[in-house]
């Protein structure tokens, strides 16, 4: 068997054109979705509403269920048909109301953040202001298997798949808590990512359109017709030299840490010694290691330093931070913690402390009473018990070694005279006598 045989057995199985569906149908209900007016516009802003609040409170679930009623797909598909038609009137009407869908989401947002009370941006909010090339490709895909699903027979729930997977809304609720907020980064992050899903669904409607052999409509002259490729590609292409770049940093970036991670753990790590934190100042070329425990010998710290391009660290100084230096950090870092907790963690921790003080403050409470009560009981006791010089009194709890209860007693330690020790009765005598006024369940008696 040869490989132009195998070629066309391979044809078969990923032939398109038999599962086709009658074309005019495609186009018209392409072309029905495009517009936004009435039912369609207001069921985009609940859409717009229910994602903002989902992204808001950081609910997958919520912005799911906003991402599968949204309409946005109808004019993206829209444009990408347009062009791959050559048909100018659809490509006008669907830009048209794809820019007001995208205005009206944006404001929806907008007013939104504006006036929930939650004001804080969660990881949801967060994840869709750094796009990368790995969005270029979900959408790409994801746009395929939308206009292959509308095209041809049998199309099942594959454009809910799709809109889930492109994930239209979240970037634009994203863009409105960024202006909202102020946070402008947050809006051009949340914005181009909205841009690059926008782009790429309507390019790869636009190559299934082709593959699918759509009729299209010819240019008045072919200069038109290379002048619009030229467009569209350089739209694709500008679109995705910011996400490429943006996806070989955050490359490097892993990169670089797997292999901080793999120095860390070769070089440095010891019996008895623990590494807390890591930190790597690009600017000074400086890798900066807290560690608690056995201390790294200057000696383990020069020849780690000098394997550091081994590990992809060419040029770093390795700086070690441990003995008193690890105490100072470790507080600095505990005062940076307690700053940045949340309202409601702070709350929290009053509450404990504020427990754990009344407890101290019943404790101290008993220590100081029975120092008052040593100095009340000594001209009783040298009434009582001449043979008496001097008295202590204390709190004792001993915990069990074989359960976990605990026994509290105050001790007396009382000292007596040189050759006068209390006799058995007097020593009985007088152990009862501190019971009662120490108001104790129970007293040890230690003569000195």
């Amino acid at each position: 068997m040869d490989i132009n045989s195998i070629i066309d057995r391979t044809r078969v199985y990923f032939n398109l054109m038999p599962d086709k569906d009658d074309e005019q149908a495609i186009i018209q209900q392409i072309s029905s979705g495009v517009s936004f007016r009435g039912a369609n516009l207001w069921v985009l802003i609940f859409a717009i509403l229910i994602a903002s609040l989902g992204l808001n409170v950081n609910s997958t679930a919520v912005i799911i269920g906003a991402m599968l009623i949204s309409p946005l797909m109808g004019p993206i598909i829209g444009m990408g048909l347009a062009v791959g038609t050559n048909d100018l009137d659809l490509l006008k009407r669907a830009v048209k109301n794809f820019s007001v869908a995208t205005v009206i989401s944006v404001l929806t947002a907008t007013f939104y953040f504006l006036i929930t009370p939650l004001g804080e941006a969660q990881s949801e909010l967060l994840a869709r202001t750094s796009p990368t090339l790995y969005d270029v490709f979900i959408a790409f895909c994801g746009g395929a298997a939308g206009i292959i699903a509308l095209c041809t027979r049998g199309k099942g729930n594959v454009i809910p798949g799709v809109a889930i997977a492109t994930a239209l809304m979240p970037p634009l609720c994203t863009a409105g808590y960024g202006l909202a907020t102020g946070h402008f980064l947050y809006f051009l992050g949340a914005f181009y990512l909205f841009f690059i899903n926008t782009v790429f669904i309507a390019l790869a409607t636009f190559c299934g359109v082709r593959l699918l052999h759509f009729q299209k409509s010819e240019f008045l002259s072919s200069d038109v017709g290379t002048k619009a490729h030229r467009i569209v590609t350089a739209i694709v292409v500008l679109t995705m030299l910011p996400a490429a770049v943006m996806t070989v940093n955050i490359v490097r970036k892993s990169f670089f840490e797997n292999n901080m991670r793999k120095f860390i753990k070769s070089e440095l790590t010891q019996r008895g010694t623990q590494i807390i934190s890591t930190d790597v100042e690009k600017d000074s070329m400086k890798l900066r290691v807290v560690a608690v425990g056995r201390e790294i010998t200057e000696t383990t710290r020069t020849a780690a330093e000098q394997r550091m391009e081994q590990y992809g660290m060419k040029g770093y100084r390795l700086h070690i931070i441990q003995g008193v230096q690890t105490d100072s950090i470790l507080a600095l870092n505990n005062q940076l913690t307690q700053v940045n907790t949340t309202r409601e963690t702070d709350r929290q921790q009053i509450i404990e402390l504020s427990a754990q003080a009344t407890t101290l403050a019943a404790q101290l409470e008993g220590y100081a009473r029975l120092d008052d009560l040593s100095t009340e009981l000594r001209p009783e006791l040298k009434a009582l018990f001449p043979q008496v010089r001097s008295i202590g009194l204390s709190r004792v709890t001993e915990t069990l070694s074989d359960t976990a209860l605990q026994h509290r007693f105050v001790v007396a330690l009382v000292g007596t005279a040189p050759n006068k020790r209390l006799n058995p009765a007097d020593r009985q005598k007088l152990q009862e006598w501190l019971l009662t006024r120490t108001a104790a369940d129970s007293l040890v008696l230690i003569e000195k």
